[in-house]
């Protein structure tokens, strides 16, 4: 299975995303990451979509897309010329005696201490899908008590935009 990452150009309306997530799910593809949100366009969203897949049924997907009266433009966006980004909360065991070893850690990594209580912490960190990995992999020892993961962030690189494209023609 090869990771591919989808951005989708959307009229912001009520029920496309059922429907674009449909099209997935009738293929039996697994979405791994999926996040929506609004452009700098007033009525367009883009939703992004991590999915893994063989390079044939994804050009089906795509192509059914594309139909969809309310999707405006698809790219599928190469790691190397996009920036990727994931954000996690993460509620870490904390105790007096761990405390500090938490806090090296948060600090190793730039991530920051949202929340701080006697018996826990909760930081939160940016980054590309290793060092999301690494971090958690790095409290770990400490216990995980809890943590909640937004879906992958990505734009292409460069002076293009999507929404350029789209709007010029």
């Amino acid at each position: 299975m090869a990771r591919h990452v989808l951005s989708l150009l959307v009229e912001d309306k009520p029920g496309l995303l059922t429907r674009v997530a449909g099209l997935f799910a009738r293929r039996g593809f697994n979405i791994q990451s999926l996040a929506v949100g609004v452009t700098e366009v007033a009525g367009l969203s883009r939703i992004t979509i991590v999915v893994d897949v063989e390079g044939l049924p994804l050009e089906q997907v795509t192509k059914q897309l594309n139909k969809l009266i309310n999707v405006i433009k698809i790219v599928e966006l190469d790691p190397a010329a996009s920036v990727q980004r994931e954000h996690i909360l993460v509620k870490v065991r904390a105790d007096n005696s761990t405390r500090s070893n938490v806090l090296e850690v948060v600090g190793l990594f730039r991530a920051s201490v949202v929340d701080y209580a006697p018996d826990a912490i909760v930081a939160e960190i940016t980054g590309d899908h290793g060092k999301v990995e690494a971090f958690l992999r790095a409290l770990e020892p400490f216990g995980i008590k809890e943590q909640a993961q937004s879906g992958l962030l990505a734009i292409g690189r460069g002076g293009k935009s999507i929404t350029e494209r789209v709007l010029r023609g």
